[in-house]
C-alpha cells in the first residue's frame, strides 16, 4: 500500500475514535449519568480532559495535515509532524485514564457523609465496595466504564499514530510508492 493511501486510512480510522473519546470525557461530567449537585463531586481527572485535548484534539491534528500541501516532501514532513503530536496528545489521555482508573471513583460510601475515593485495587478485591458507594448510584461502573474505554482507545490512537510517524518517514525515505502499488511514480531521495 502506497504511504499516502495509508495515511487516509488512517485519518478515516482515527476520526471515529476521536468523537468517541470526546464523547466519553464528556460522559464522565456526568456522574452515574446524572448531573452533578456540584463540582467537587466529578473526579478530578476528568478536569484534566484526556478524552477532549488528549484523544480528540491533538489526535485530531493529524488530519489537518493530511490535506493537500505544497508539495510531496511538505507533505510528508507535516504528516510525520502531526502523527508525532497524535502520539502525545494520545499518550496524555491514556496516562489521565491510566491515574483515574487508579484513583477510583468519588462517591458517598455508605453512612460517611463526605465523598471518599478508594484505589481501584480495593475494588477489584473486594465488590461489597461497589455496593458501598451509595451516591451516585452506579458510579464505579460508570467511572471504571468510561476511563477503561478512554485508556484502550489512547493506546490504540497512540499505537496507530506511531504506525504513521514509521510510514511518513519511510514514504519520505522511499517515496510515495517505492514502486509496490503497480509501478506508481518512484521518487527518490536524492
Amino acid at each position: 500500500m502506497c504511504s499516502g493511501s495509508f495515511a487516509k486510512c488512517l485519518g478515516i480510522t482515527l476520526i471515529p475514535l476521536a468523537i468517541l473519546c470526546v464523547l466519553c470525557n464528556i460522559l464522565l461530567f456526568f456522574p452515574g449519568g446524572l448531573v452533578a449537585e456540584d463540582n467537587n463531586h466529578i473526579t478530578e481527572e476528568v478536569f484534566y480532559f484526556g478524552g477532549v485535548m488528549g484523544s480528540g484534539v491533538m489526535v485530531s491534528q493529524l488530519l489537518l495535515g493530511s490535506g493537500k500541501s505544497q508539495g510531496f516532501w511538505h507533505g510528508m514532513f507535516t504528516s510525520i509532524i502531526f502523527a508525532a503530536v497524535g502520539v502525545l496528545g494520545a499518550g496524555y489521555s491514556f496516562i489521565v485514564s491510566a491515574v483515574a482508573i487508579h484513583k477510583g471513583p468519588k462517591c458517598l460510601y455508605m453512612n460517611v457523609r463526605e465523598l471518599h475515593t478508594t484505589q481501584f485495587i480495593d475494588y477489584l478485591n473486594n465488590h461489597t465496595l461497589w455496593e458501598g458507594c451509595i451516591k451516585p448510584e452506579g458510579i464505579v461502573t460508570w467511572h471504571l466504564t468510561l476511563f477503561s474505554m478512554l485508556l484502550v482507545m489512547g493506546l490504540l490512537q497512540a499505537v496507530l499514530c506511531a504506525i504513521q510517524v514509521i510510514n511518513g518517514l519511510i514514504g519520505a525515505i522511499c517515496g510515495d510508492c517505492c514502486g509496490c502499488c503497480g509501478g506508481g511514480k518512484r521518487t527518490l531521495l536524492y
